[in-house]
């Protein structure tokens, strides 16, 4: 790639690289001398903040950088102020592999020596490659791309691109994206994530081809994505993460309209804290998908006309004819702060709401006296796939039945209760629900009996009544590789009593058992290390298994 040893080739707020590390990336805040030291200097402030200073230097000073160790000063000869697309398309797909890259294709043998590889067809694949107008899809990232080049070259060399690539290059002007899309009338999908672009969108046109467009990570806004979505009229995905955004901004309006053809909008790791910004989406007719992981949310609930109404404003309407997210089937809030179970119930009104994410949050971490997996299933009604895994139908039923019977236990005492409180008595005690429609829709649905002990029952009888087959499976090294053991247990043994039973079972002597629940559906095992929780208040039914481990 090119560079450049003459520092007026810079110019203040221009994006560069390092000559030798395209990804090193930054922007130039300062050109001139520094003191005590001869000669021109750029100072630069590094976008992954790995630096030396503030932007002053010896109680001087230069520039103001966005952290205490993002600025440094760089010679001009250190650094290049990019390269044109077609120069960076002609690096990717014409240049022949150099010696360093073919001795970097290797693998080691048993006696670990590196033995070369050859690729098979590769003259193949680079010929076919370097036949550019063919070329349908290019990813041109982390070239130093940094201006489009000259007049109609890009149409007259890759006229049939479709996908382009320009992640982490040095565009920042809307108008030269615009350049490069004018030349690709076939282009659908463009990525420009990791480019620091302009707040001002002046010089770029309809883009009406754009079906999928990437902004992750270049410091854009909902004003600026007010501006762009009157110039994507057919824009179908739109991901916008890592961007700092913490309001829904409309120009005119307290809803976001338009946006006709958006199935999915990617709001992922922005600082979005309050679910009434995201009810300023509920209008997007075509919206399918909106992934919210990684934000500040820690309360949601499903938004009715008044709601809308109220957010709205007294001097402006809504079609009081268009449900609320009518057709969100995808909804991701995973690492966010939800806590209630309030939240939870409300996912059953959005009405084609099948695949949720809550993992991360308190309310779906036991160890954070969140509920258990099951819970989570039992209480919503319509969840097909959650936290990534499919809900099956096995696991449904089962879940269901769990759920109903963790109620009951948690109101044996007083049986006439369930019917006028059902769920007052979830995990854990500072999580208390409502009234909880779902107990009674499933209680009748399985045909599970309220647990009235009789005059005649026998205290055998009763206690059989309440066992539990449960799997105990030695995962603990010092323990060794025993078969798994199933035993009958009662729902209200604590697990401070089946370590103690673990014990006697593995004959472990002095290792102290540690134990997880092992959930179908469930990526990672959960801990149970509240001893004064019974097997019923963390969710083991019959069948579950429990891995024993060692505390360490």
């Amino acid at each position: 790639m090119r560079s450049s040893s003459d520092s007026s080739t810079f110019k203040l707020d221009q994006r560069v690289h390092s000559t030798n590390d395209p990804r090193r990336i930054g922007t130039v805040k300062y050109i001139g001398p520094v003191e005590g030291h001869p000669g021109t200097w750029v100072g630069v402030d590094w976008d992954n903040g790995e630096a030396k200073h503030d932007g002053s230097l010896n109680g001087v000073r230069y520039f103001e950088a966005r952290s205490q160790l993002s600025g440094s000063f760089v010679r001009a000869q250190n650094l290049t102020a990019g390269i044109s697309f077609i120069e960076a398309l002609y690096i990717r797909y014409r240049d022949q592999p150099t010696q360093e890259d073919e001795d970097e294709m290797y693998v080691l043998s048993a006696s670990n020596k590196r033995v070369s590889v050859q690729l098979v067809g590769k003259e193949k694949i680079q010929d076919k490659l370097s036949r550019l107008e063919e070329l349908t899809g290019a990813s041109l990232s982390y070239l130093g791309v940094s201006n489009p080049g000259s007049p109609n070259e890009i149409r007259n060399i890759v006229p049939n691109l479709k996908e382009l690539d320009l992640t982490g290059n040095l565009l920042s002007e809307w108008k030269d994206v615009g350049i490069i899309c004018e030349q690709l009338p076939s282009l659908a999908a463009l990525n420009l994530s990791n480019n620091s672009m302009s707040q001002e969108i002046v010089g770029l046109p309809l883009l009406k081809s754009i079906h999928i467009l990437v902004l992750n990570n270049t410091g854009i806004n909902w004003t600026q994505i007010e501006v762009l979505k009157e110039l994507l009229p057919v824009i179908e995905e739109l991901h916008l993460m890592g961007n700092g955004i913490n309001a829904i901004k409309t120009a005119s309006s307290s809803i976001v309209h338009g946006f006709d053809s958006l199935r999915l909008l990617n709001l992922e790791e922005n600082c979005i804290a309050e679910w009434n910004e995201i009810v300023k989406l509920s209008q997007l007719r075509s919206l399918e998908e909106l992934h919210l992981n990684k934000n500040n949310l820690n309360h949601i609930f499903y938004p009715d006309h008044d709601t809308i109404d109220k957010l709205v404003g007294g001097d402006e309407s809504h079609d009081q004819s268009c449900i609320p997210f009518q057709n969100l089937r995808c909804l991701l809030l995973g690492g966010n702060n939800i806590d209630d179970l309030a939240s939870v119930d409300s996912l059953n009104s959005f009405p084609k709401l099948i695949d949720i994410r809550l993992s991360e949050n308190p309310i779906a971490d036991p160890g954070r006296g969140g509920i258990p997996r099951f819970v989570l299933v039992g209480r919503l009604a319509k969840v097909e796939i959650l936290n990534g895994s499919e809900v099956s139908t096995r696991e449904r039923k089962e879940s269901e039945i769990r759920y109903v019977r963790l109620v009951m236990s948690k109101l044996h005492g007083n049986p006439n209760e369930i019917k006028q409180h059902p769920s007052n008595t979830l995990l854990p005690a500072d999580n208390q629900p409502q009234l909880d429609y779902r107990f009674v829709e499933l209680k009748n649905f399985h045909g599970i009996e309220d647990e009235r002990s009789s005059v005649g029952t026998t205290g055998p009888q009763k206690m059989a009544s309440g066992l539990l087959s449960v799997t105990l499976k030695s995962v603990a090294p010092s323990i060794g590789e025993k078969p798994p053991l199933t035993k009958k247990l009662p729902a209200a043994t604590t697990i401070g009593k089946l370590k103690i039973l673990c014990e006697t079972f593995f004959k472990l002597g002095s290792i102290r058992p540690k134990l997880f629940l092992q959930e179908e559906g469930s990526p990672l095992p959960i801990l149970l290390d509240d001893e004064m929780a019974t097997l019923m208040d963390v969710g083991i039914g019959n069948e579950s298994t429990v891995l024993v481990d060692e505390e360490s």
